[in-house]
């Protein structure tokens, strides 16, 4: 069964856009691994310009995989040099009793 996730990743200063990229890169890696769903995924960003991304695990299991796995390794790599990963409760949105972010086409 899979499992959506709510994965929030907030620039270091001068890398939204290192950022960005890899965000649009991240699911066909995750599919290309058959990791995720081809559910569409959905990206906004947040009042303190985090990124916002949404999107379904294919399963516990694939979660669990990607753990091991070369290719999304050298992804999340990637992700380390361009953001810190927040929790959502962190986000000043989440005290809002209906959360509104900013949608990003990639």
């Amino acid at each position: 069964m899979g499992q959506f996730v709510i994965a929030c990743y907030k620039p270091k200063p001068g890398k939204e856009a290192g950022l960005l990229q890899v965000v649009k890169e991240h699911l066909p890696i995750l599919r290309q691994e058959k990791l995720a769903t081809s559910r569409p995924s959905h990206t906004m960003r947040g009042k303190d310009g985090t990124i916002i991304e949404v999107f379904e695990w294919e399963s516990a299991e694939a979660i669990a995989a990607a753990h091991k796995n070369p290719n999304v390794i050298a992804m999340w790599n990637r992700f380390n040099d361009v953001c810190d990963i927040v929790k959502l409760v962190d986000l000043p949105e989440s005290k809002d009793m209906f959360a509104g972010f900013e949608p990003i086409e990639l």
